[in-house]
């Protein structure tokens, strides 16, 4: 039984090849990305208040933070770098400008680049998951990662839609 331990150095997918008569080798296969999405929403700690016309959630003055199922997504993106299985960890998020603190706050974590898709839609009310796994697969289009990972579901809709859509 041989085991061969990659050299800490490597962060990309390697494959060992031996050759009959020369030693063993390292050969950098590809370099493996993934791309995480990550939704801004209303804290988790916060008493949300409905509107006097009760058609939807005051948002004036709510603390927003990452959705927690988001932040699991990329804390997972985290490890899989740290274990070498992941080169680049790309974090991306849809909606106003507001979003680019979700992403900064996934950029503090660790991730190494950011894309936010500029709307001036609002994450929580009016762009529905079906669009925003459009504008997703455009993403995964261009970046063309290894792997694509989101959170379970958003704890503003529940709707646990978008992953299901965009695979």
């Amino acid at each position: 039984l041989f085991v061969f331990e990659l050299p800490p150095a490597y962060t990309r997918a390697c494959a060992l090849t031996f050759r009959p008569g020369t030693f063993f080798s390292w050969t950098v296969i590809a370099a493996m990305r993934a791309v995480v999405a990550v939704k801004r929403v209303v804290d988790y700690a916060v008493k949300v208040r409905v509107k006097a016309d009760k058609t939807a959630v005051e948002m004036d003055n709510v603390k927003m933070s990452m959705n927690p199922f988001c932040e699991i997504a990329v804390e997972e993106g985290l490890r899989l770098r740290e274990k070498g299985h992941v080169s680049e960890l790309i974090v991306v998020s849809c909606g106003p400008d507001k979003a680019s603190e979700t992403l900064r706050q996934a950029l503090a974590m660790g991730a190494d680049r950011a894309i936010h898709i500029k709307t001036s839609m609002r994450t929580d009310q009016e762009l529905q998951p079906l669009a925003v796994a459009k504008l997703l697969a455009k993403v995964v289009e261009k970046e063309s990662p290894t792997l694509v990972l989101l959170g379970k579901q958003a704890i503003d809709d529940d709707s646990n839609q978008t992953g299901s859509m965009l695979a």
